[in-house]
């Protein structure tokens, strides 16, 4: 008997929820800007068409839904299955080196006071790669911690393309060796999958994260966000012994 009572509990509230809500003309909002133009979402959204490294047929699928209501399950309950370099995500110092994964350096070990904060939205030169030339020619202040690098990868849509790409913006390593010895950054934020240029892939990863002080987050959406000073906001998933972690990051204009 009481088993029955719950089952026509469950239906009950089941019908009560269908009747709140309707089920005609149901269109989920999906924004990249909220609050009047204040908040901007600069996080991709992960769909099976997003470039994948050294792919050219996107992530593909990447959810399941094993338990549906459909098929009888009380609740829907999907899983998923994804790279942790894929989109919008951060790195972690064991990403490029062996013994700082094997002491734990990972997504779960980073500051997060360097992952939020002020941050500063510039535009790169679309000429070149992030040279120590490019670098000294944009003139970021002393004390300024946060930065994140707007390139020619916004201007081609290249995280809106399935096909990875070799040719995308990047950090060359006398470009990143520039900003660590002459700057106060401590997270560098890019509009592509990786922040090293492909031709300098590992050397200037190598560069950023051997001193455990700098932080790496790359696929940024940043088109439709005007330059400037914001607020950042970048929170990855605590995974214990993850290099890599999705990271969803958000700007508030001050």
């Amino acid at each position: 008997m009481q088993c029955e009572a719950l089952s026509l509990i469950v239906c009950a509230l089941a019908v009560a929820i269908l009747a709140a809500n309707g089920d005609d003309n149901l269109v989920p909002p999906r924004r990249e800007v909220y609050d009047n133009g204040r908040i901007f979402d600069i996080s991709h959204r992960y769909q099976p068409e997003m470039p994948e490294w050294d792919s050219n047929d996107g992530i593909g699928q990447f959810l399941w839904l094993p338990k549906s209501m459909k098929n009888g399950s009380l609740a829907n309950n999907s899983e998923m299955k994804l790279p942790t370099h894929t989109g919008t995500h951060v790195d972690a110092p064991g990403h490029v080196f062996d013994h700082y994964f094997d002491a734990g350096f990972d997504v779960d070990s980073l500051d997060l006071h360097i992952l939020n904060g002020p941050a500063l939205l510039i535009d790169v030169p679309r000429h070149s790669n992030i040279t120590a030339e490019v670098m000294e020619s944009l003139n970021i202040p002393r004390g300024v911690k946060r930065v994140l690098f707007r390139t020619l990868n916004t201007d081609r849509r290249l995280m809106f393309q399935k096909e990875w790409v070799t040719s995308y913006v990047g950090f060359t390593v006398d470009g990143a060796k520039w900003l660590v010895e002459n700057t106060d950054i401590k997270l560098v934020g890019i509009d592509y999958l990786s922040v090293a240029a492909y031709d300098y892939l590992i050397p200037s990863h190598l560069v950023f994260l051997k001193d455990r002080e700098i932080v790496l987050v790359e696929g940024l959406k940043l088109d439709d966000v005007p330059a400037g000073l914001y607020s950042v906001h970048c929170l990855p998933l605590r995974l214990s012994g993850a290099e890599g972690s999705p990271i969803r990051c958000i700007l508030i204009k001050n």
